[in-house]
């Protein structure tokens, strides 16, 4: 007997089914937004209804406190955290409030995502919002542990600029080949020029000759750092390979390392736009080691990501205490493995994309007592953006706050540190 076929949903359906799922992802099971967008958009049809379902749940994390405040604020109880009716509002309501979608058609398309009492109860929630001409506020309120834990660590200030930081979309920074390009921007450094947020990236001059690639300011900085060749180089951790085209273009004979083959295939991209070269290997750096030391090495070592919460909002929510002491101890590991590997008399440079002192400060401070043949090498601040400068100790944190008027920049920790010869 032959099944019976399911009638197609409405059109915007399908999307928001996939923008439920991928919310899912990342507030319950602590998947990051991007590794769970390919799985939860399976089966949609259009490039363009993939970027829906991302543009919803991007912004629906940015704003997913305040979200919740509204919606608490139309219910007699607050609805569970994980109940399907208040994941189905954030999606309606991050669409009408935030999105431009018009209302009619934000709840439309959400309604069929629940059924029974938690349908009226999707409709009575969202009508009632909308009678009252619910706004959201125009700095998001950050989540509450995330507010604290930069608080203690940072300060009020830099707590209050991240509110700043993640209510506009960020400049997109290209990091230049050579000392010049056909694109315009803004140049904060040598090598440097960033456009306006919503660039169309392939469109912009030089992309196809490759001139540039992309990579934001603060993480073009641990590559600048290490400096110029000539020499040998080792780029642990190199996917997506911005570092890596740097350190190419900087006269360095490079080897790029990273466990992700699909995000290395993306570093051999863009190594043949741009005509740069370097041997990339995919390995566990647990596992694998170079056949000899090498002068300079650079360690953007796997981290909680916190610093990058302006493009992946995700992490505000995803990153909790045992996800930061999980990444401190990968790192410790992977630092003492990478100290063996450099010459002496060679240059190491570890950096992170975080906010958390665990994964900068007291990383380098721990490695620096355990390893009395290696020095800390002070950041020359020539090599770094008008508006920052090194730490009294030499390395480099970027933090929200920073270069606000010029469009601001992730958040990041760099140090620099030479094996005595």
């Amino acid at each position: 007997m032959a099944r019976p076929q399911l009638a197609p949903e409405p059109p915007g359906v399908p999307a928001r089914r996939a923008a439920l799922r991928l919310l899912d992802a990342v507030l319950r099971r602590g998947l990051a937004l991007e590794a769970a967008l390919d799985r939860a958009t399976t089966g949609l049809d259009r490039r363009e209804d993939r970027g829906l379902v991302h543009a919803i749940v991007s912004e629906a994390l940015r704003r997913l406190p305040d979200l919740d405040a509204l919606i608490d604020s139309a219910t007699a109880r607050p609805l569970p955290e994980d109940a399907k009716a208040r994941f189905a509002l954030r999606i309606a309501l991050v669409q009408a409030l935030a999105l431009g979608t018009p209302p009619h058609a934000a709840i439309a398309t959400v309604l069929p995502l629940v059924d029974g009492g938690p349908r009226k109860l999707v409709h009575g929630v969202f009508g009632t919002l909308m009678r009252r001409n619910a706004t959201l506020p125009e700095l998001p309120e950050l989540p509450a542990a995330t507010w604290l834990r930069w608080q203690a660590a940072w300060g009020e200030d830099v707590a209050e600029a991240a509110r700043v930081a993640i209510a506009a979309p960020p400049p997109v920074d290209l990091s230049l080949r050579g000392d010049t390009t056909a694109a315009e921007g803004m140049s904060l450094l040598p090598r440097h020029l960033r456009v306006p947020a919503f660039a169309t990236v392939p469109e912009l001059p030089g992309f196809a000759e490759g001139e540039w690639w992309v990579q934001d300011l603060a993480a073009s900085l641990p590559a600048r750092l290490l400096g110029d060749g000539p020499g040998t180089a080792l780029d642990l951790c190199a996917a997506p390979g911005g570092k890596t085209l740097q350190l190419a273009a900087a006269g360095w004979d490079v080897t790029a390392l990273d466990v992700s083959e699909k995000r290395l295939a993306r570093l051999s991209e863009n190594l043949e736009r741009t005509g740069l070269s370097a041997k990339v290997i995919a390995a566990d750096a647990l596992k694998w080691k170079p056949k000899e030391a090498v002068d300079a090495l650079l360690l953007d070592a796997p981290c909680s990501a916190t610093g990058i919460f302006r493009r992946h909002p995700d992490v505000l929510h995803r990153v909790r205490p045992a996800v930061i002491a999980e990444a401190v101890e990968l790192q410790a590991r992977l630092l003492a493995r990478a100290a063996e590997w450099v010459k002496p008399g060679g240059r190491l440079v570890y950096a992170t994309c975080s906010l958390e002192r665990e994964e900068g400060e007291a990383q380098v401070e721990r490695f620096l007592a355990e390893r009395a043949d290696y020095r800390l090498v002070p950041a020359a601040p020539e090599l770094l953006p008008e508006g920052i400068a090194p730490s009294p100790q030499g390395w480099v944190r970027t933090l929200p706050g920073m270069l606000a008027e010029q469009g601001g920049l992730d958040g990041f920790f760099i140090a620099r540190v030479d094996r005595v010869g």
